[in-house]
């Protein structure tokens, strides 16, 4: 990985391009009456996945960019799993028909603060509205600081296969300035115990970029953390909008690593993850190779989704919750992100869809483009246009923001194929932008590229 192109493209703010058009473009135009009219119109031989949002944690996290809040009374979590309920069957009465289901993910903040028998009783919900298939995977994000014994055994009985749990870092002065003070050993008992349940699949998150945060420091959390050789790494790079985060001003700037420092963070894990084994995957994910997202990165079949990169090739997302975002055939909706609001719509009988955006066919052809990049580092031109009816050169034309990554070697052009060059793949959302023809509205909202 290259410092000088670090330097120079590190600073701009990109989108991570879970989604094309992302969501600072979706719009009011797009509400529940659009949403009811899609969920409708779903074709009767599409599958679908499922998104779960639980808007609650115990305590916050100042690095925290999700859509949470503290509760510390059990009695407002219990109320929204009712109305997760809820909407549920309001969903499930406007589809009007029992869709299989490949995919469900519950994230949040932390969807285990649900009480076991809350948890259990919505997965017998999403069973009895939705076909969940045998060999769905079905996984959870988790606070290992707060997960108990007979929450995982809600779990493996709900059929959960795959677990995320936060990690972020080891480091006790991280930890600290983070507001997130969590050690090896709970860690390493839940990793064990969510094992010992037959949940497998377990994932670890790591964040670089943090206060305090150093080179040696990243590496040693990567050192602890394969110990317990977990199948999967997502590692991000701390965004820090404290304007749109408030609490995130708790966070000392003057302790953050500049670009370079957390260019040399994002190497070093990188090296070190590789060097263990693990297969680096896209911008920001690595897996063991025998794992189904190694596999399918292998096989060019990795997707990219709300939730990360992703296994699913299912072209219909679900989502439900507060500000839960779903992804339909004909465009992107988006739920409330109000709680309040969002539970006085459901609890009205109607979707608490406030937002969205219905797409065109150039939107849906930029969005393959986009998706390949993310997942492949390389795109054939002339195969995306052909599927879409377009010319490359067309889309060639539009992109001028190539010209620079070329004559900077981040992008190889021969013919229609582009390519991301291996010691510049750090910088695929850069590459991916410049097919963004959204891009320039929302800079501002976005993370650095770096």
């Amino acid at each position: 990985m290259r410092a000088d192109l670090a330097a120079g493209y590190g600073e701009e703010r990109l989108p991570r391009y879970t989604s094309y058009p992302t969501a600072p473009h979706f719009s009011p135009a797009v509400g529940s009456d659009v949403y009811a009219k899609w969920l409708a119109e779903i074709p009767a031989n599409l599958s679908a996945s499922l998104y779960l949002h639980v808007p609650f944690c115990r305590e916050m996290c100042w690095y925290c960019g999700c859509h949470t809040q503290i509760a510390r009374r059990d009695d407002l979590i219990a109320a929204y799993q009712r109305t997760l309920r809820r909407e549920i069957e309001l969903v499930a009465q406007t589809i009007d028909r029992r869709i299989k289901v490949e995919h469900i993910h519950f994230g949040g903040g932390t969807p285990t603060i649900m009480a076991p028998e809350s948890f259990t009783d919505l997965m017998a919900a999403l069973r009895q509205a939705f076909f969940v298939l045998p060999e769905a995977e079905i996984a959870i994000e988790i606070d290992p600081r707060t997960l108990t014994a007979e929450m995982i055994e809600a779990l493996r009985l709900g059929g959960v296969n795959r677990a995320s749990l936060g990690v972020q870092s080891f480091d006790p002065g991280v930890q600290v300035a983070i507001n997130r003070v969590q050690s090896f050993e709970q860690t390493k008992s839940v990793t064990e115990n969510l094992r010992r349940a037959g949940i497998a699949g377990v994932n670890f998150d790591l964040i670089y970029g943090l206060p305090h945060q150093t080179v040696a420091s990243c590496l040693d959390t990567v050192r602890r953390c394969l110990e317990l050789k977990p199948d999967r790494f997502s590692v991000f790079g701390y965004a820090h909008v404290p304007s749109f985060k408030k609490h995130q001003r708790k966070i000392n700037e003057n302790y953050l690593p500049d670009t370079l420092a957390r260019h040399d963070q994002s190497c070093a894990i990188a090296n070190a993850l590789k060097e263990a084994g693990y297969v680096q995957i896209g911008l920001d994910h690595f897996a063991l190779p025998d794992d189904a997202m190694a596999k399918a990165f292998a096989e060019h079949r990795l997707r990219r989704n709300f939730q990360g990169y992703t296994t699913d090739a299912s072209e219909l997302l679900i989502g439900f919750g507060a500000s839960a975002i779903g992804h339909l055939p004909q465009g992107y909706v988006q739920n409330d992100v109000q709680i309040g609001a969002y539970s006085q719509a459901i609890a009205n009988g109607r979707l608490a869809t406030v937002k969205g955006y219905a797409l065109t066919d150039d939107d849906r052809l930029r969005a393959d483009i986009i998706e390949r990049i993310m997942c492949d580092y390389r795109v054939d031109l002339g195969e995306v246009c052909a599927r879409h009816g377009a010319a490359p050169e067309t889309m060639l034309q539009s992109a001028t923001r190539l010209k620079g990554l070329i004559s900077d070697g981040v992008v190889k052009l021969e013919g229609d194929r582009l390519a991301v060059a291996n010691d510049s793949r750090f910088l695929l959302r850069s590459v991916a932008a410049a097919f963004d023809a959204h891009l320039d509205a929302a800079k501002q909202l976005h993370s650095r590229a770096v």
